[in-house]
């Protein structure tokens, strides 16, 4: 069984900053590589950022030197510092395994996101 659990979005200027979260309960989270994806209107789900099991971090040209990624395996959380946010961050964010989501009952399972909203 796994449960997936995101906080922390919210509405914020652009140039602001928001700090994601992700619970995220499964007894073998250590083990996984982690990953934060976001979902604009419209538009297909994508991977922003993802970080292994060992803290080797990798993220998508488009965020990277604005966007932190850091995990907490004792607690079974993934964090996301995003600075410097741009109206084009905005979206529903998801934390998720990489490559392949968490599978439940034969099917990807994925928590309900955090939304991220950004004026201009």
């Amino acid at each position: 069984q796994v449960q997936l659990v995101e906080s922390g979005g919210g509405l914020v200027q652009a140039g602001g900053s928001l700090r994601l979260s992700c619970l995220a309960s499964t007894t073998l989270f250590s083990m996984f590589t982690m990953a934060w994806y976001r979902q604009a209107p419209g538009k297909q789900r994508e991977l922003v950022t993802r970080i292994t099991a060992g803290g080797t971090t990798t993220y998508a040209d488009a965020v990277k030197d604005r966007f932190t990624i850091s995990r907490d395996n004792a607690a079974n959380m993934v964090y996301l510092q995003m600075n410097s946010l741009k109206p084009e961050d905005a979206g529903i964010y998801y934390c998720n395994t990489f490559p392949t989501p968490f599978r439940l009952r034969n099917e990807d399972y994925w928590g309900q996101g955090t939304q991220v909203t950004v004026s201009s």
